[in-house]
């Protein structure tokens, strides 16, 4: 997919490389290269071109052929490219020979990933987890991987442990990540105690896809100013507000998104942060009714849900952006089979109220549609396990400013 387009000075050029195998068909490749075009973007550099390649599996040595590796290689040449980037974690062999035949950075989606991570962390807590991140990425692969940094200063792919400290040997690398754990350890028994202190309320996490609308809802609900913008992982730092509806007051949590391929080192580095969730009463998944593969990142969600061991609290659906969806509607004497894109949203309303078998409302958080009826859901809910929780409180009685 070219792209004409103006390229600020600063921005890094990028290329993206794909591979249609057993794992993933074309449809879905094509999926994922938007996303990571998406991630490219949130990191700050531009794409310009992909490249998909048809294969039984990933090549051993390079991942593509040697014919699609050497036609990736005349374009970087002939356009300058800064940055190749895989859409799947590469080896620590495959990415030495990828650089050294390409001669310019090589990065994964995972190394994608934490690059981001560190760009959002703002808090002493999310730095150290990420920190812990790369280090757990970086360490298999210190022989030969940052050879590049002799050419490449600075950039995506570059933030977090840096330069001078790659260059330390494996050892230094254990006793930094044997430090990074001992540190979260000590975090994680201070977030802890401030959880116990929170006093007598159900807690609500709100859970779901990267950019599916979580921080604009819990804006609309808090009346806060929690960060939010049309970019994977906009939050990273979990935030926690208290909210009152009709004189109930409760907690709830913005967790960071998920996102499918989400590395290994950053759901174990970030599972003192995914606490939240744990410790939920309930769980409310947004989803971003409006992409077409909806399905599939509510499939994402609930399998780092069942990694992280919640399946078994009260999850409830909230299908945001309902002001961006669109279907294509059959004529009348279509008589084709109904696909997927064929539903409308009444379609889809009736569909998935029956397959959850408990409500699930259906919103626009940017044009705060159906809002009042979010609220009436939550507090319904809210009011039944504080009522079995704690029996005795009279917390309708109880006055917003005596909280």
């Amino acid at each position: 997919m070219d792209k004409l387009i103006e390229i600020k000075k600063e921005e890094e050029i990028a290329i993206l490389v794909g591979v249609i195998c057993d794992r993933q068909n074309e449809l879905q490749l094509i999926e994922y290269l938007d996303e990571l075009e998406f991630l490219v973007e949130t990191a700050g550099a531009t794409t310009i071109k992909r490249f998909t390649q048809k294969l039984e599996y990933y090549h051993p040595k390079t991942f593509v052929g040697k014919g699609k590796l050497e036609e990736i290689k005349i374009f970087v040449i002939d356009n300058n490219v800064n940055v190749v980037i895989f859409d799947d974690e590469l080896s620590p062999s495959q990415m030495r020979n990828i650089e050294n035949e390409l001669k310019c950075k090589i990065l994964d989606r995972t190394n994608l990933i934490l690059d981001i991570f560190a760009k959002r962390a703002q808090t002493a807590h999310a730095k150290t987890q990420v920190e812990l991140a790369q280090y757990k990425y970086i360490l298999p692969r210190l022989s030969g991987m940052w050879t590049h940094l002799e050419r490449q200063k600075g950039g995506i792919g570059m933030r977090g442990p840096g330069e001078k400290e790659i260059e330390t040997d494996r050892r230094t690398i254990r006793d930094k990540i044997s430090k990074l754990e001992d540190d979260l350890i000590k975090i994680d028994k201070q977030k802890s105690t401030q959880r116990k202190n929170r006093g007598k309320m159900v807690r609500i996490a709100l859970v779901g896809y990267t950019n599916v609308g979580k921080s604009t809802i819990m804006n609309l609900l808090s009346k806060s100013d929690v960060f939010a913008e049309n970019k994977l992982f906009a939050t990273l730092d979990t935030t926690v507000r208290k909210v009152v509806i009709e004189n109930l007051p409760f907690l709830i949590s913005d967790t960071v998104g998920f996102i499918r391929k989400l590395p290994h080192h950053l759901v174990e580095s970030f599972k003192s942060t995914l606490d939240e969730i744990r410790e939920a009463d309930i769980l409310i998944h947004i989803v971003d009714i409006s992409h077409k593969n909806f399905e599939e990142q509510i499939e994402v969600v609930q399998n780092t849900l069942t990694e992280l061991g919640t399946q078994d609290k009260p999850i409830y659906y909230i299908f945001n952006k309902i002001d961006a969806f669109s279907y294509s509607k059959k004529d009348d004497d279509d008589l084709t089979p109904i696909e997927k894109e064929n539903y409308s949203l009444e379609d889809l309303k009736k569909m998935w109220m029956a397959k959850n078998n408990s409500p699930c409302i259906f919103i626009s958080a940017k044009e705060k549609q159906n809002i009042d009826e979010l609220k009436s859901m939550i507090y319904n809910k809210v009011k039944e396990i504080h009522t079995s929780k704690y029996p005795y409180d009279d917390f309708l009685y109880l006055k917003e400013e005596d909280l």
